[in-house]
């Protein structure tokens, strides 16, 4: 890593070196100012060719990895285990599989993912991630980016509203000079949202998550007349009033479009995909980001990256599933349970259409550890399978012995919501009534807070409707529900910021990780509690 950037440097003061006496006869003749333009032009093309050398180079190297996959998953087996055990596992048989099975044995999701999932899982060093992995979905993901987006990174075309980056590799250099490091002073959501405010002509909005950029547009609804007030008083640059006219007017004409009202040239949405973040999508795609794409350059999770997405264009994310480091393996799905005793898979036995969870190891913790997080297998690059997130197995429901999973549930919920007239749901959280005590002798049942938009108070047939949807998605609910075994689902209305609260008292966990998957099912008291104070219907 370090010879290639220095290799990338060299060069570009070659260039600079090369271009020094045309720049000198043009300093005779043009401005200051158009020479400090005229330079900054340079260094962004020398760097964005720089980009494209070392993308290339990666593509090479991806080809031959997914081209030798079971090499590959070797090599980050044996890496692995040298990390953690040192030289003498890469004797002859060390890294065969069945004994790294029987030497590690696979470690379960925690059931109480809000604040201990991370005790099970390799605990992040920062909220970006070293490796090729990572390397290969920034630099693929850039040059992809552009070729299906021109013009999205030219200077000036991108800004990051959050402290999190959505690619998972620093780049120091050539970043800074393709303006994706952050502005100078700008270390918090609101100074980084008052630059993007400032720059009308952006064509990629950047935020490290799709529910950390709900909560900037939540929060620029909030404080738009104070925004618009630092950017009229030049507060971060020159004075500049007609754009603070702008964003006042853009702000009077509601939600829906508003990112397009403010940066007319907008093209895409840059997020980080992490679990539970299709809510957060459908809610920024229907209001705020109407008619832009979503990109997400990699999945990631608190062990590593482990897929790419090299297909800007789809509208639903793919990911290639890297065979290098971390090493994965994939555990078969059946009916949303898994068999204590099923072995694992390598990835060159994926079968399409099949579902899988995906077990990760790695050599910080060297634990095997089952993520929860559920692909279905589309395809293949090569000989490694391209696949598609969708859901969590350890965000289930259950107070009878019935399990309503992650999907089913949010199905359900989005068919309720859909009956309920003018409403848009941004948000949403479930309880089983122990977590609360909130059973008062009837039978238990599942408490249920939404975030809405459109809607600012919720009837009794509105609320029955989601009790109706689970029935009809479930038959086992259903039938505990005519016997009366459970109760039916209570839904309350929580008020705008209640779940952003609910995040910042995630993150402010010592455990936290990165990025920050969003749980939909809280199994700890005190945040079912937070929710609770926030209802306002």
């Amino acid at each position: 890593m370090l010879l290639w950037l220095l290799l990338l440097l060299l060069l570009m003061l070659l260039l600079l070196l090369l271009l020094l006496p045309t720049f000198t006869l043009l300093g005779q003749q043009i401005s200051l100012e158009a020479r400090l333009l005229w330079l900054a032009n340079l260094q962004h093309r020398v760097a964005w060719r720089v980009l494209c050398w070392a993308a290339a180079w990666q593509q090479r190297r991806l080809e031959q990895t997914t081209l030798c996959v079971e090499e590959s998953q070797q090599q980050a087996l044996t890496w692995c285990l040298q990390r953690a055990w040192g030289p003498r596992c890469s004797s002859k048989g060390s890294t065969d599989m069945n004994t790294f099975r029987n030497r590690l044995p696979l470690t379960n999701p925690s059931q109480a993912p809000e604040e201990e999932n991370v005790a099970h899982l390799p605990p992040p060093i920062s909220n970006q991630y070293s490796g090729e992995a990572s390397l290969q979905a920034t630099l693929l993901g850039l040059v992809a980016l552009n070729k299906a987006y021109p013009e999205v990174l030219a200077p000036g075309g991108t800004a990051c509203v959050t402290p999190t980056s959505p690619w998972p590799s620093p780049l120091p250099w050539p970043g800074s000079v393709l303006s994706w490091a952050r502005p100078p002073g700008a270390k918090d959501t609101e100074a980084l949202l008052l630059v993007a405010l400032r720059s009308p002509g952006l064509r990629a909005l950047e935020a490290g998550t799709a529910v950390e950029l709900l909560d900037v547009f939540s929060g620029l609804e909030v404080k738009g007349e104070e925004l618009a007030e630092a950017i009229a008083a030049g507060n971060t640059g020159a004075p500049l009033p007609k754009r603070a006219a702008e964003l006042r007017e853009a702000l009077k004409q509601g939600s829906r479009g508003l990112a397009l009202r403010l940066w007319p040239q907008l093209r895409v949405v840059v997020t980080l995909d992490a679990g539970g973040q299709a809510e957060a999508v459908a809610a920024l795609g229907a209001l705020w980001c109407q008619g832009l794409a979503f990109f997400s350059p990699a999945y990631a999770a608190s062990g590593g990256v482990v897929g790419l997405n090299l297909w800007p264009e789809q509208p639903h994310g793919l990911y290639l599933l890297h065979p290098g480091a971390p090493f994965i393996e994939l555990l078969p799905i059946k009916e949303e349970t898994q068999e204590e005793t099923a072995p694992t898979f390598l990835l060159t036995e994926a079968q399409r259409g099949k579902e899988y969870e995906l077990v990760l190891t790695d050599h910080i913790s060297l634990t095997r550890c089952r993520l929860g997080d559920v692909v279905q297998v589309v395809g293949a690059y090569n000989k490694c399978p391209v696949v598609r997130f969708m859901y969590r197995l350890d965000q289930t429901l259950s107070v009878r012995g019935e399990m309503t999973g992650e999907k089913m549930f949010s199905e359900a919920l989005a068919q309720a919501v859909g009956q309920w007239p003018g409403a848009k749901l941004l948000d949403h959280g479930c309880v089983e009534s122990s977590i609360l005590n909130s059973s008062d002798g009837s039978a238990p049942h599942y408490e249920v807070f939404v975030e809405l938009r459109g809607l600012r108070n919720l009837s009794e047939g509105n609320r029955d409707k989601l009790d109706h949807c689970l029935q009809e998605a479930s038959p086992h609910y259903k039938s505990l529900r005519f016997r009366g075994s459970v109760g039916p689902a209570r839904v309350h209305l929580v008020g705008p910021g209640a779940f952003q609260a609910l995040r910042a008292a995630l993150s402010s966990c010592p455990s936290a990780s990165f990025p920050p998957s969003m749980p939909r099912v809280l199994r700890h008291r005190h945040l079912a509690q937070l929710l609770q104070r926030k209802v306002v219907s």
